[in-house]
Formats: structure tokens, sequence, C-alpha cells
């Protein structure tokens, strides 16, 4: 997976402004960020998509979804927040590492587009 961002960001190659580091998560700021805090979420494991990531280690599925919680409370988002994993091209992935988006800081509408 040399030429995927997201490993090369997990391996130190690419630098990012990280807001959480473990052995299995790391989280940074979104460079194009679509609200206030826009945090990205992803395993230091490549999967490709939430699918395939839940299907080999529902284990590390909740554990992204528990870091994205901990960075929304980390980032003050008490009041709200959303939680995006877009799936496959059609569901909007650009990337293909799986990785939530933590969004808030502002109203968020629905639908969102």
């Amino acid at each position: 997976m040399s030429q995927c961002l997201f490993c090369r960001i997990v391996a130190g190659e690419i630098p990012a402004d990280e807001v959480m580091r473990t052995d299995e998560i790391v989280a940074f700021r979104d460079n194009s960020p679509q609200a206030p805090v826009h945090v990205l979420v992803i395993p230091t494991s490549h999967y490709a998509d939430a699918r395939a990531m839940s299907s080999a280690d529902p284990r590390l599925a909740g554990h992204l979804l528990n870091a994205a919680t901990d960075v929304a409370m980390s980032e003050g988002l008490d009041s709200g927040y959303r939680i995006v994993l877009n799936t496959g091209d059609e569901g909007g992935q650009t990337i293909h590492h799986v990785h939530a988006h933590v969004l808030g800081g502002r109203a968020l509408k629905w639908p969102p587009g």
C-alpha cells in the first residue's frame, strides 16, 4: 500500500496535523475542511472501505467508531457532531482507505448533499 495517501500518513512519510494516535488509529485534521471541525479518523491497517474493515475486523470497526467519538469530545463538540463513512465511488469515497469524517462546530443540515 505504498501509494495509499493515508498509509503514507500513518507511516510518517507525509505530515498531518494529528489530534490522536494509537497503535490502531490515527486522527488528523482534514486539509479541506467542510466544517469548523473536520477530523479524519483512520485505522493504521489498510482496508479499502468500511465494508472491508467490518468484515475482516469487526473489533477494529468498533474501535474506529469509539475513537471518532473520543475525537469529537476532545474537540469540544458536546452540542452535536456528525460521523460520516463514505463507502465506494458512488458513496463519495475518494481515498480508498477507510476513514471516518468527524464534522462539527456549526449546525449541520440534512440531507448532506
